[in-house]
């Protein structure tokens, strides 16, 4: 962790892109059988996390997705995403697997397929990106959008830390 504004806290984000930095054993909770684009967010918590995967999606994504969120899956990307909340979706995510540590979304549009990995391990959170274009159109729409998702994640992240730090403490 390193200091932050006004004497604050700022939890540490590790960051990798590119399908051939995902690590194996993430690539191995995706449902996709091709990847063009991924990322991995890893924020070290400072001690082991309660909370479990679909907690932190949760905290991160919402039950169902803002404005904002609407405005890039549905508007610029077209993804298909459930309307209200749900105990089988997360912010219109379908949960299409989970397993011990990891929660694996996923959605798909015309032209590309989504899974986003949630994964907790001790006081590690991960958040993978995972994108497999099925028309070249994916691949002319996600790179300029991807800019701005790299710089949204890690501040998703550390406000689901406090999210998920004040639900454990309730609990």
């Amino acid at each position: 962790m390193s200091p932050g504004l006004e004497g604050s806290t700022v939890a540490a984000v590790e960051s990798a892109v590119g399908p051939h930095n995902l690590p194996d054993s993430i690539r191995a909770l995706s449902s996709l059988d091709g990847i063009d684009y991924a990322d991995l967010f890893t924020l070290t918590a400072g001690a082991d996390t309660e909370a479990t995967p679909e907690q932190w999606a949760r905290a991160m994504l919402g039950d169902v997705p803002n404005a904002g969120e609407r405005l890039i899956w549905r508007g610029f990307l077209g993804l298909r995403l459930s309307q209200g909340r749900s105990p089988d979706t997360v912010a219109g995510w379908r949960i299409s697997g989970r397993g011990d540590g990891w929660l694996r979304l996923e959605t798909a549009s015309w032209f590309l397929s989504a899974n986003l990995i949630v994964q907790v391990a001790g006081e590690r959170v991960s958040i993978a990106t995972l994108l497999r274009y099925d028309r070249p159109v994916g691949g002319l729409v996600w790179p300029p959008l991807s800019a701005v998702h790299r710089l949204l994640v890690p501040r998703m992240l550390r406000a689901a830390l406090a999210k998920t730090d004040r639900h454990v403490t309730r609990s």
